[in-house]
C-alpha cells in the first residue's frame, strides 16, 4: 500500500539526517529533506480526505512536489558528500521510484478533472430534468 510506503519512506528520511541536525553545516539540508520527506506522506494522506476530486488532485500535487523537493535534497546531500553508502543511495533511488509514483497519479486525477469533450461552461452545462 503506497499509504504505508510513503510512511516508512519519512520514517527511514529521518534516521537518516538526525546526524546531519547535529552540525550547523548540515543542520538546514537535513532539515529541509525531512520536511519535505514527512510532507509527502502528510499530503498523501490529506489527499484521500479531500471532500472533492479537485481538492484530492490539488493535495495529490502538493504530495507529488514535495517527492520531487525530497529526491533533489537526497541528490544534494549525495552530490556535496554530507551523506553516503547504500542507505542514502537506496533512499535515493525510492525517492525517485515515489515521485514517478505520484506524478502519474497527480496526471491521471487531473485527467479525470475534465470533462472528455474540454470544459463545459454554464452556457453549455445540461440541468437534468
Amino acid at each position: 500500500m503506497l499509504k504505508k510506503r510513503l510512511a516508512e519512506f519519512g520514517r527511514r528520511v529521518s534516521a537518516l539526517t538526525g546526524p546531519l541536525l547535529k552540525s550547523e553545516e548540515t543542520h538546514d539540508e537535513a532539515r529541509q529533506l525531512r520536511r519535505a520527506a514527512n510532507g509527502i506522506s502528510s499530503n498523501y494522506r490529506a489527499a484521500a480526505l479531500g471532500r472533492s476530486h479537485k481538492e484530492f488532485t490539488a493535495k495529490l500535487g502538493v504530495a507529488f512536489e514535495e517527492a520531487d523537493e525530497c529526491a533533489y535534497w537526497l541528490e544534494h546531500v549525495r552530490d556535496t558528500g554530507l551523506v553516503g553508502g547504500p542507505d542514502s543511495a537506496g533512499l535515493l533511488t525510492e525517492g525517485i521510484e515515489l515521485t514517478k509514483i505520484l506524478a502519474k497519479s497527480y496526471r491521471t486525477a487531473s485527467n479525470n478533472d475534465r470533462p472528455p469533450d474540454g470544459p463545459l461552461t454554464r452556457r453549455t452545462r445540461r440541468r437534468p430534468r
